[in-house]
């Protein structure tokens, strides 16, 4: 199939890549930043609405809201250059609100449309083993299926449009407060005088255990804070949780503390850290480094 790809970064890259490599044509829009593998790898055209034009499927994978909105419906963007039966498949994390919009804006012009965060990090995009949860029709799931397992393995239809999304906040709020919690447990066993690795390792062997604190307590141990994941991409993904939160009258108290840790983080000049990196606020509060 020609597919089109639109964001080619940390987890965009990867992704596109396992793509080319499943035997599909990938078209990209001219960036000055593409490599020359890129250059090599993807076919590359003008911009959005050229990907549209060439491609029978659209993927999206940018930062947020407003850049899919701008990726979409912008100047030179992918809707002018879409025409019946062809789909647009949005795998960035952004607003449940504003995917229903999006949706229902393409397929007005006989495209559809499918909502398809990620998580898995840098590591899952690159071996494929991405979790995917998708809002979409049963017959669009359908059509897209066999790309979604050239990307990822636990791939799950939630629902119709803004349900994928949805899914994401959720998750993001499980990953967020587990991260929280073992930085707080690390915090707390190395200044009582335990080997915070030691502590990581026996943990691991009991109900304690989850994949923060097998790959992110490795991480905050071994002080090794290159995302991943960056902490203002986390930060973005709460505020989304925070925001519908309100609108749908629900508290979320652990969230918010989460989300303050990260704007201390934030502010210490790790907006760009892996959101690992949480730790570092609960030492500052602390005075205490672990090791």
């Amino acid at each position: 199939m020609k597919i089109g790809f639109i964001g080619l970064g940390i987890m965009g890259l990867p992704m596109a890549q396992n793509l080319a490599k499943g035997g599909h044509e990938v078209i990209v829009p001219e960036r000055a930043s593409l490599s020359a593998e890129s250059r090599a790898a993807f076919q590359v055209v003008a911009d959005g609405t050229a990907v549209a034009k060439a491609a029978e499927i659209i993927i999206l994978m940018v930062p947020d809201t407003p850049d899919v909105e701008r990726v979409l419906f912008g100047e030179n963007g992918v809707a002018a250059g879409l025409s019946k039966g062809k789909l647009v498949i949005d795998m960035s994390s952004i607003s449940p609100t504003a995917t229903k919009d999006f949706a229902a804006k393409v397929n007005a012009l006989g495209a559809d449309y499918i909502d398809a965060p990620v998580s898995g990090g840098e590591v899952g995009a690159k071996n494929a083993a991405l979790t995917i949860m998708i809002g979409a029709s049963q017959a669009a799931f359908d059509r897209a299926l066999p790309l979604f397992q050239l990307m990822g393995k636990n791939i799950t239809l939630v629902g119709e449009n803004g349900a994928g999304q949805v899914t994401k906040v959720a998750n993001q709020i499980i990953v967020a407060l587990n991260i929280e919690a073992v930085s707080e447990a690390l915090v707390f066993a190395s200044k009582a005088g335990a080997d915070p690795a030691k502590v990581r390792a026996a943990l691991m062997g009991g109900f304690a255990n989850s994949r923060i604190l097998e790959v992110h307590a490795e991480r905050m141990i071994n002080r090794t804070f290159n995302p991943g994941f960056r902490i203002e991409l986390h930060q973005k993904d709460l505020n989304l949780a925070l925001q519908s939160a309100k609108e749908l009258g629900v508290a979320l108290p652990n969230t918010a503390s989460a989300q303050q840790l990260f704007s201390a983080c934030a502010a210490m000049g790790g907006k760009g850290w892996d959101h690992s990196g949480l730790i570092q606020a609960l030492e500052k509060l602390a005075d205490h480094k672990i090791g």
